[in-house]
């Protein structure tokens, strides 16, 4: 049974959907990404492609647009089931070490960009050298503060 009273299960499940898709888009992904994690880990339960845009109200595409990111990102699982053609979508296992796995991956990718410069930086400009190594230590102590999380997640 589902609780429509004001202020009830229906309200706190819609405005948790919608704060998790603002903070996707303040982390740089798309809304529609962050509102469909929110479904999924909110109701826990597998739920199809097309109860995912009936339900948020967006179109097929804006679904299948976001669904492959969160997959991509490890965050959601495609899922079949005999005799649908349809996909299904549940929350994938460990989403949350996934999360910071992909942290820790492009932590690393900038560090290692930062590398590059410094590596062309020429060895008389010490000044420049050490911002440039400055930055890129900057990138490794989170890397190993991210990388110490995980474990803490496990």
């Amino acid at each position: 049974m589902t609780d429509t009273s004001p202020g009830g299960l229906d309200e706190v499940r819609s405005d948790f959907i919608e704060k998790v898709g603002l903070i996707a888009q303040n982390e740089g992904l798309p809304r529609i990404a962050g509102r469909i994690f929110a479904l999924l880990l909110f109701d826990g339960e597998i739920v199809s492609f097309g109860e995912i845009a009936e339900g948020l109200q967006v179109s097929r595409g804006s679904v299948s647009s976001a669904t492959r990111l969160l997959e991509d990102r490890g965050l959601v699982k495609r899922v079949g089931k005999p005799g649908q053609r349809q996909d299904f979508f549940r929350l994938a296992d460990n989403p949350y070490r996934n999360m910071l796995e992909n942290v820790v991956t492009g932590l690393d990718r900038a560090r290692g960009e930062i590398g590059d410069t410094l590596r062309q930086l020429p060895q008389d400009r010490p000044e420049i050298r050490k911002r440039v190594q400055d930055y890129a230590r900057f990138y490794e102590v989170m890397g190993r503060a991210i990388s110490q999380s995980i474990e803490n997640l496990d």
